[in-house]
């Protein structure tokens, strides 16, 4: 199928099957096509099993900028929207359990202060979330994962890092701003807070 073939007009009466093959070949359009016509069912889908708004919204952006930078790689094994929805279950599930790990660390927090136990208990603990967040650091997109660790370990400014990588500002910002975004969703509140104390 060949883009020129096509009009603007004629994206929404397109296959699933026909975007996905133009979404691999870099066809802003047909993405953003694939983004209308399921960013609603999604969102409902994923609302309904984290009944949290704000996260669900978040986890369905994420989505979507996964599709979009991992498009040239994506096999769909499957028709698009059974890809998309598994997606979103998956990433559902990842991240209740990530819930239940900060769930469980709270509890255990609680109980040893309750009972007295020895601090380090409470600080081997520390570095267990400690890891679970550098892991989820070395997992985002290497130029987003760049600019954060710049931002947030080497402590520079935007400006500074905008000239040591050659981007604009606005890039740099968005990128943090990107980064926070899935890594709060990832983490969680507890190890959220804990990423934004330790950094």
């Amino acid at each position: 199928m060949c883009k020129i073939c096509l009009k603007v007009s004629d994206y929404s009466t397109l296959s699933d099957q026909e975007l996905s093959l133009l979404l691999q070949e870099d066809d802003h359009d047909a993405f953003a096509e694939i983004y209308n016509r399921y960013k609603r069912v999604l969102y409902i889908h994923a609302f309904h099993r984290l009944k949290n708004r704000e996260e669900a919204r978040d986890l369905i952006q994420q989505l979507f900028a996964t599709l979009w930078d991992n498009r040239k790689t994506m096999e769909l094994k499957s028709h698009l929207s059974g890809y998309l929805y598994t997606s979103v279950r998956n990433r559902v599930f990842k991240f209740v359990a990530r819930q239940q790990v900060a769930s469980t660390y709270i509890t255990s927090i609680e109980e040893s202060v309750n009972s007295g136990d020895c601090i380090t208990d409470h600080l081997v603990r520390e570095r267990e979330l400690q890891l679970i967040i550098e892991k989820e650091i070395a997992a985002l997109p290497d130029k987003m994962r760049e600019v954060f660790e710049l931002s947030r370990k080497s402590h520079l400014s935007h400006k500074q890092i905008a000239e040591q990588l050659d981007l604009s500002e606005k890039t740099v910002r968005n990128q943090v701003n990107n980064a926070l975004k899935i890594l709060r969703v990832k983490l969680g509140v507890l190890g959220f807070l804990l990423l934004l104390i330790k950094i």
